[in-house]
């Protein structure tokens, strides 16, 4: 009988099902000296479970963590990086303005300056042509609240006509 419900409760402990006091009568029969063989592997679990609740940790934490000076030196680093980044061209350089155009024979400054005028002459052309079709989007727009307003006087114009000839009709039957 203790055995069949011994049994029950360790299918409840294995699926997480048990309750506290369940659980204490589980280590209750397991620390007896005498268990049935074939739950002689939960017997040795709840020993553990008993033995590392007796534990107890002795050693001294320390509260003041070590500091690491890692962030410190990556920052030297990297200023001494950026500092050999701007020095170094000046030192080994000077500062001579190289111009673009020095490597270039006569003609091929010639076309250079003349393709450069006819994309700028484009550029400007692209431009004015741009504004352009802004205005016609705006002509566009008025436009079309101007045809929304006549088709208003134009509904108006129906009912007003349909009321004349209601006091028209009206009058000549009487």
């Amino acid at each position: 009988m203790v055995l069949n419900s011994i049994e029950k409760l360790l299918e409840k402990y294995d699926n997480g099902e048990t309750t506290l006091k369940e659980e204490q009568r589980l280590k209750e029969y397991f620390t007896q000296d005498e268990v049935a063989p074939h739950l002689e592997s939960y017997k040795m679990m709840f020993q553990y479970f008993n033995n590392t609740k007796q534990e107890l940790y002795t050693k001294d934490v320390p509260l003041k963590p070590r500091k690491s000076y890692i962030y410190q030196w990556i920052s030297v680093a990297a200023v001494a990086v950026l500092m050999l980044g701007i020095m170094v061209p000046k030192i080994l350089g000077g500062e001579e303005i190289v111009d673009p155009l020095a490597g270039l024979t006569d003609e091929e400054r010639k076309v250079y300056t003349e393709t450069k005028e006819a994309l700028s002459m484009l550029s400007s052309n692209f431009n004015d042509a741009a504004s352009s079709v802004n205005t016609l989007s705006l002509v566009s727009t008025s436009f079309n609240k101007g045809a929304e307003k006549a088709s208003h006087v134009s509904e108006f114009g129906k009912t007003t006509n349909r009321l004349v000839k209601k006091k028209k009709t009206s009058k000549n039957k009487n």
